[in-house]
């Protein structure tokens, strides 16, 4: 079981220092290998309900299509979300933390879920070098993430 825990200044910093180890040393496709197969490693047993760090810090984003669709599937107030609840940024309607994050860390959405839901935290996602420092940022939040990229240390040697 991977633990959640608060990541140190000094790791942070450490993190920052593999970024740029990974930018100026890594293969891009090589690296995406490693990536993809440490994340079906932990996402295969990781039970991201007992952590919901991603919905209480990043909180929630969507488009117009998916608050329709989300409003649709549980008969919420479209108006009601989008003025009160969501806020409008550049196209997208975003919170923090999620509003669908109930009391019990449980999803209300979880059948009908926003496109940045299902895919965080892209791990699994190719062109990884070009995203490093969302990873880097990733890695405080959410504790897959974190051991990735720990794993990636032992496998570049990096100190």
């Amino acid at each position: 079981m991977i633990e959640v825990k608060q990541i140190s200044k000094k790791k942070l910093d450490e993190n920052y220092r593999f970024r740029t180890y990974l930018k100026m040393n890594a293969d891009e496709k090589i690296l995406d290998r490693q990536f993809k197969k440490l994340h079906n490693k932990y996402f295969k047993d990781f039970d991201c309900s007992k952590c919901r760090n991603c919905c209480k810090v990043l909180g929630v984003s969507m488009d117009e299509r998916e608050v329709n669709e989300i409003c649709k599937c549980y008969n919420f107030d479209v108006n009601e979300l989008k003025n009160n609840i969501l806020k409008e940024s550049y196209g997208e309607y975003i919170a923090h933390p999620c509003p669908f994050l109930d009391e019990d860390n449980s999803c209300k959405i979880k059948d009908c879920l926003p496109r940045t839901c299902k895919e965080y935290p892209y791990t699994n996602k190719s062109e990884r070098l070009y995203s490093l420092l969302t990873i880097v940022k990733n890695s405080e939040v959410c504790p897959v993430v974190y051991k990735i990229l720990e794993d990636l240390k032992v496998i570049y040697n990096f100190k």
